[in-house]
């Protein structure tokens, strides 16, 4: 399932890198972090919520403001 997340707080690319390996931990995959639009777009499983990929993102220090399906 691909879902695009609108992320605050990343103003460089090491965000970028962050948040890509927080994805990655949770089984995100063909991750594309966008750093001027801040939004990420990356396929889950199934099993991935969204509740789950805003935690992840947060134990990586940026906040998630919206997940699109």
């Amino acid at each position: 399932m691909k879902k695009k997340i609108s992320i605050e707080g990343m103003s460089c690319m090491h965000c970028v890198k962050h948040v890509k390996e927080a994805l990655e931990e949770i089984g995100g995959k063909n991750i594309d972090v966008n750093l001027s639009s801040k939004v990420a777009v990356a396929e889950f499983d199934e099993n991935v919520t969204d509740n789950k990929i805003k935690d992840v993102i947060k134990d990586y220090g940026y906040k998630v403001m919206n997940i699109e399906e």
